[in-house]
């Protein structure tokens, strides 16, 4: 299984970006997903997740408002809406395939990791 994250760059504070990442083999449609990100210095943290259906979501409190995931199964890809964007958003962005049916908050919750993109929000 490969998850494949596109769709940093660099965005100047207020912008938007759509971040996607594309999974291939079988363990996309039936499994959760979820978006963290890490910023230099800092530890891993949850942004959003999504489940299997796309039903149901749960975003990270400092992004919630601003961000929204969702996902086309056919397509096997999911997708990280940023609208607002500050500087406190300048990290690396890491989709995740979760274990189950449904994303968490825990990083332990996911069985694979895609290699990142970064997004810099310039002030």
């Amino acid at each position: 299984v490969q998850l494949q994250a596109s769709g940093g760059g660099l965005v100047q504070t207020g912008g938007s970006l759509r971040l996607s990442c594309v999974a291939s083999g079988r363990i996309f449609s039936n499994n959760g997903m979820g978006w963290f990100r890490q910023a230099p210095g800092k530890e891993r943290e949850f942004v959003a997740a999504i489940s299997w259906r796309g039903d149901s979501t749960v975003y990270a409190d400092s992004v919630k408002g601003r961000f929204t995931i969702s996902r086309d199964n056919a397509k096997n890809t999911v997708y990280l809406q940023m609208n607002s964007l500050e500087p406190e958003d300048t990290a690396i962005y890491y989709c995740a395939a979760a274990r189950g049916s449904y994303g968490s908050r825990d990083a332990y919750n996911y069985r694979y990791w895609g290699q990142g993109t970064k997004v810099t929000v310039s002030s």
